[in-house]
């Protein structure tokens, strides 16, 4: 018998060992993403307004911007700016940065659109028609008993005699309505 070439045997040593001959595909580092700095507004900023102006910078200048999935309008020098809706409440905003050859950068930030309420009559409502009607609001309710000496000795229950914010008042949200509250005001 003829003895193997020795690269045959390199080979056939190489294929047992489970080289094969064939190098894995090496990792690719990613490509660097774009700079992207959102600089309006800040995170967890409350406004009263419908919408808000959302402003930052981009690098490469050259790169796209989508704020909320709509195209932002980018300046030559990399700034870019979009005008987004807001709901009541709280609002999530995403921000996505692309330019060619480059990963894209992202950003997310919260904006709570507050919602100032109308503060409703409670004159001559008993407490538990004051609190339900304060909570259809978003309003809370602070209870002060007025009154006399004689206040329970007097037939029927406490109502509303005074209240602070006063009726048609703009507020916050949460904010505490005080009342008081007496059989005869």
């Amino acid at each position: 018998m003829r003895p193997l070439p020795l690269l045959v045997f390199a080979c056939l040593a190489a294929a047992v060992a489970g080289c094969g001959g064939g190098e894995e595909p090496r990792a690719q580092k990613p490509p660097r993403p774009v700079e992207l700095d959102v600089t309006s507004p800040v995170d967890m900023a409350t406004v009263r307004a419908a919408s808000v102006e959302v402003r930052g910078t981009v690098s490469p200048a050259g790169a796209s911007v989508r704020v909320l999935g709509q195209a932002a309008t980018v300046s030559g020098g990399g700034t870019f700016s979009a005008r987004v809706p807001l709901d009541p409440g709280n609002n999530v905003i995403d921000v996505m940065a692309t330019a060619r050859g480059r990963g894209p950068g992202l950003a997310a930030f919260r904006v709570t659109r507050e919602v100032p309420v109308e503060v409703p009559d409670l004159d001559g409502l008993e407490v538990a028609a004051v609190q339900e009607k304060l909570d259809a609001v978003g309003l809370g309710v602070e209870v002060e008993r007025g009154g006399g000496l004689l206040e329970e000795l007097l037939p029927g229950e406490p109502a509303v005699c005074e209240q602070d914010p006063e009726p048609g008042a703009k507020v916050r949200r949460g904010t505490l309505v005080h009342v008081v509250v007496a059989k005869s005001c």
